[in-house]
């Protein structure tokens, strides 16, 4: 593939992935929404009277703790899953660089392209396809919540978990393209990178670093 292409099709990677993660990240809204109101609910009464019992007699099972409890957790998965792959090529992601952090650019680059091809793509690729199957067989028969009184459509949630895996994998895909110009492509190509530094930024912010420290 060609080295504009290449570089074309990562940064497109980043592009979609960057607008599911600013989807995904909307979810934390409903799900301190949500957990708020479960609490409240639960721990308010008047004269003694749960308001909560009264909401569920009154208004219907839609207040029960179960169903609310399960749609926090439904919400903190979407919102989980949805941002694993715009966490990683904005650079977000936990690491621990104790050892990265000490090595050449080079040296970093191999980690990021040999960690996405043996790593991060084929974990999240073989994991996905079984949730998947997890996910269209729940789909099948309809799996609803084990409680009685719990959420149904339980395929759903696990769907977009898929989703989240798959995402996570084009995300991998896309720094790994990254990695592969870096280390096979022209020398002089320049483009903005997505977990890594070029040694001239290295150097301006360590420059930098060391000045504002004089001071």
């Amino acid at each position: 593939m060609p080295v504009q292409a290449m570089l074309r099709l990562s940064l497109s990677l980043r592009y979609y992935i960057d607008r599911i993660g600013k989807f995904g990240s909307m979810f934390i809204m409903p799900l301190v929404a949500v957990t708020i109101w479960d609490v409240a609910v639960r721990k308010i009464k008047i004269f003694g009277f749960s308001i909560q019992l009264w909401m569920i007699e009154n208004l219907g099972s839609a207040f029960e703790s179960t169903k609310i409890q399960e749609l926090e957790w439904h919400f903190h998965t979407a919102l989980f899953t949805l941002v694993l792959g715009y966490c990683f090529v904005n650079n977000r992601h936990v690491r621990v660089d104790l050892v990265r952090e000490n090595l050449s650019f080079r040296k970093q680059a191999w980690i990021e392209f040999l960690g996405c091809s043996f790593f991060l793509i084929p974990y999240c690729l073989i994991v996905g396809y079984f949730a998947f199957d997890y996910a269209y067989s729940a789909f099948l028969v309809g799996e609803i919540s084990p409680s009685t009184v719990g959420l149904h459509y339980r395929w759903i949630i696990k769907f977009v978990l898929v989703i989240g895996l798959f995402i996570a994998a084009a995300s991998g895909f896309a720094v790994w393209l990254q990695a592969g110009l870096v280390l096979f492509g022209p020398k002089e190509l320049r483009f903005e990178l997505m977990t890594l530094d070029w040694p001239e930024d290295q150097e301006a912010r360590g420059g930098s670093t060391r000045r504002s420290g004089a001071v």
